[in-house]
């Protein structure tokens, strides 16, 4: 007898962590979503939803005003934690000032209650969308900050110096070798950061932070 198989387990998708303390809120946004086949989470407060998971995907439905603490207060430790997860504020005050605020701090949009189905959903897509482009940036990132280990100490003196924007000879007066050194460190950098191009190599630096003056 043939043993059956599982089929290979779906990875999952993008979550919308739904926080608001109005339950009638709760249950219809969740419902909303799974129409759309989008995975929904709800939390009535701020506790209960920074004591829960969030491992993957997904963009946060926030209200602005809840009884723990207001939604403007939980993205400002969102972020002290190095959140990158896209907030949508939800509010039902019209608050123009708030919702400046919110967006300077990083929020992906504000809207306010009663919102328009099309435009909620507008703009939960605009999030998993962000969302899965900061994903994949820091998988570059995390990429090329491996492939930097790899390069000598003083192969990454001159990557560093090269994303600065120093010529050759610049480099070599810097680090007090020849230039014809300078561009053999610089063939090696090209090779190991698995690069083509003096820009592709000066956007991968700047992406590894090596792009400002000392």
């Amino acid at each position: 007898m043939i043993a059956s198989r599982k089929p290979p387990a779906r990875p999952p998708g993008p979550v919308v962590y739904i926080v608001d303390d109005d339950l009638s809120m709760r249950e219809s946004l969740v419902d909303l979503f799974h129409s759309l086949s989008i995975d929904a989470v709800a939390f009535e407060n701020t506790e209960t939803f920074l004591a829960a998971a969030r491992p993957g995907a997904g963009c946060i439905l926030l209200d602005v005003r809840l009884p723990d603490l207001d939604g403007l207060a939980l993205q400002a430790h969102l972020n002290a934690k190095g959140n990158k997860m896209p907030i949508i504020f939800m509010t039902g005050y019209g608050d123009i000032p708030m919702s400046v605020k919110a967006i300077k701090a990083g929020a992906s949009d504000f809207l306010t209650k009663p919102f328009d189905q099309a435009a909620l959903i507008e703009a939960v897509n605009v999030a998993l969308a962000r969302d899965d482009e900061i994903r994949q940036g820091d998988t570059v990132i995390d990429a090329a900050a491996a492939l930097y280990q790899t390069l000598t100490p003083r192969e990454q003196e001159v990557m560093q110096l090269v994303v600065r924007g120093l010529m050759n000879k610049q480099i070599a007066f810097e680090l007090g070798i020849t230039e014809v050194t300078v561009k053999l460190h610089r063939g090696n950098v090209m090779r190991k950061m698995d690069v083509r191009s003096l820009a592709d190599l000066v956007r991968v630096g700047e992406a590894l932070g090596y792009g400002k003056q000392p």
